[in-house]
């Protein structure tokens, strides 16, 4: 569970990154999941687009995309969705609080 002020701290990291993929009519599926698993796990900090035409709300979404990739929700602003999971692997630069 992340506090507040790493919750912000995240926020103003993510402001400067682009989205890593979008989710489109298809919604929230596998293979969705398993291209932001792998690139969760290389970056640490994704964000993700919701587009117009998908049916889902950006939060909802969010949230579901979250429990699914056992990270955290960090934020939604319009359709724009950030998550945060610490990567188990040495190699990646972390991200420290």
């Amino acid at each position: 569970m992340l506090t507040s002020k790493q919750r912000s701290a995240l926020r103003s990291l993510a402001m400067k990154i682009e989205p890593v993929t979008q989710v489109g009519k298809l919604g929230v599926n596998e293979s969705l999941i398993e291209s932001l698993d792998g690139a969760i796990e290389k970056r640490e900090l994704i964000k993700v687009t919701v587009l117009e035409n998908s049916l889902l709300i950006p939060k909802e979404a969010g949230i579901e995309i979250a429990q699914r990739l056992n990270a955290e929700f960090v934020c939604a602003t319009g359709r724009k969705l950030v998550f945060y999971r610490k990567s188990k692997s040495d190699k990646v630069k972390h991200i420290e609080f």
